[in-house]
């Protein structure tokens, strides 16, 4: 029988499509070849940075691979999480994110250009409760003294925070919420700059990061008066819960995870998933967290965190309605 051209042409696509095919399967099993990009929407000196650079390096050991962090600060984290979302799904740029990319930035973004879904969730890394730490000349010792002032004075207390629609800003929008209050919110590029402001007197008060925060602490420029989450912090536990202090229900925690670009092969994935797990099981890398004031806080598999940072994205959706910002 004669073969047509477009037949012809058919055949070839195909028998290039099927030689490949090994190629690929043994590129993703010999996965990684070359060093891993993480990336981060902070810059250096936060929480999310040290976090990064903490995982990265266990991460590099294990997989005999170098693993670069890549600080891409600005617009709330967007302009990090959509480089991810638009590189290439093959293992090699991965994303320390929190729940904001799983909603609440499309709520307060106009033009971002990515969705939860072009991200593939991998694990969780750390977990821990947001200090709310005031300057020392705030004249705020505790929780009550900062609801009083806050009443007295409609939108004249400032709090800062590591940026628009991240935790630490949502975290001043839960606490206004809960107390009946208005503060103003200041958003900085990072926990670092953040947390300066409040030492150099720019704003009152902040919701921060223990690593951010913590050097302005030990320096006593700022005060620690209370931990977000309901029950005390382990690396913290001289701090009462902003719930003990006085306004019950308040309950929330900062926590970091490790995403790919959607469609990064179940392979990689699964691998970035058991190496994880193993380098944050060493009882030493856990003492180093515990000393920035982070807990780890591993996954029980990749379907799990899948639907744990679905449902935080929906709490981090309600609330960043509830701020009311939109940013272009």
């Amino acid at each position: 029988m004669k073969t047509t051209p477009t037949r012809r042409t058919v055949l070839a696509v195909i028998g290039t499509v099927m030689g490949a095919l090994p190629i690929a399967a043994s590129a993703q099993a010999n996965y990684p070849t070359k060093p891993i990009r993480l990336v981060i929407g902070f810059p250096a000196g936060g929480g999310a940075d040290n976090t990064a650079r903490l995982y990265g390096d266990a991460l590099s050991r294990e997989l005999g691979q170098p693993v670069v962090v890549d600080n891409r600060p600005g617009a709330g984290t967007t302009i990090a999480a959509e480089y991810v979302a638009k590189s290439a799904p093959d293992g090699y740029t991965l994303y320390i994110a929190t729940a904001s990319l799983m909603g609440g930035d499309k709520v307060l973004y106009k033009n971002i250009r990515y969705e939860p879904s072009d991200f593939a969730p991998i694990t969780k890394l750390s977990a821990a409760p947001l200090i709310l730490a005031v300057n020392k000349d705030a004249g705020i010792r505790n929780v009550q003294d900062l609801i009083a002032q806050a009443k007295a004075h409609p939108g004249a207390i400032n709090y800062s925070s590591s940026g628009n629609g991240v935790i630490t800003h949502l975290a001043g929008v839960y606490f206004t919420k809960l107390a009946g209050v208005r503060m103003t919110h200041v958003p900085y590029k990072g926990g670092a700059p953040s947390a300066q402001a409040v030492a150099a007197g720019d704003v009152q008060l902040t919701f921060g990061t223990a690593p951010s925060v913590k050097p302005m602490i030990d320096t006593h420029k700022v005060i620690p008066i209370a931990v977000t989450s309901a029950q005390r912090s382990n690396a913290n536990p001289q701090l009462p819960t902003i719930a003990e202090s006085g306004l019950k229900g308040y309950d929330l925690s900062a926590w970091y995870g490790l995403f790919a670009p959607a469609r990064t092969p179940p392979e990689i994935i699964d691998k970035l998933f058991a190496a994880t797990a193993k380098v944050m099981a060493d009882p030493e890398l856990r003492k180093r967290f515990l000393a920035q004031g982070d807990e780890v806080s591993v996954s029980a598999s990749v379907a799990e965190f899948r639907e744990f940072a679905a449902r935080e994205g929906k709490i981090g959706v309600d609330l960043a309605q509830s701020s009311g910002a939109k940013i272009d």
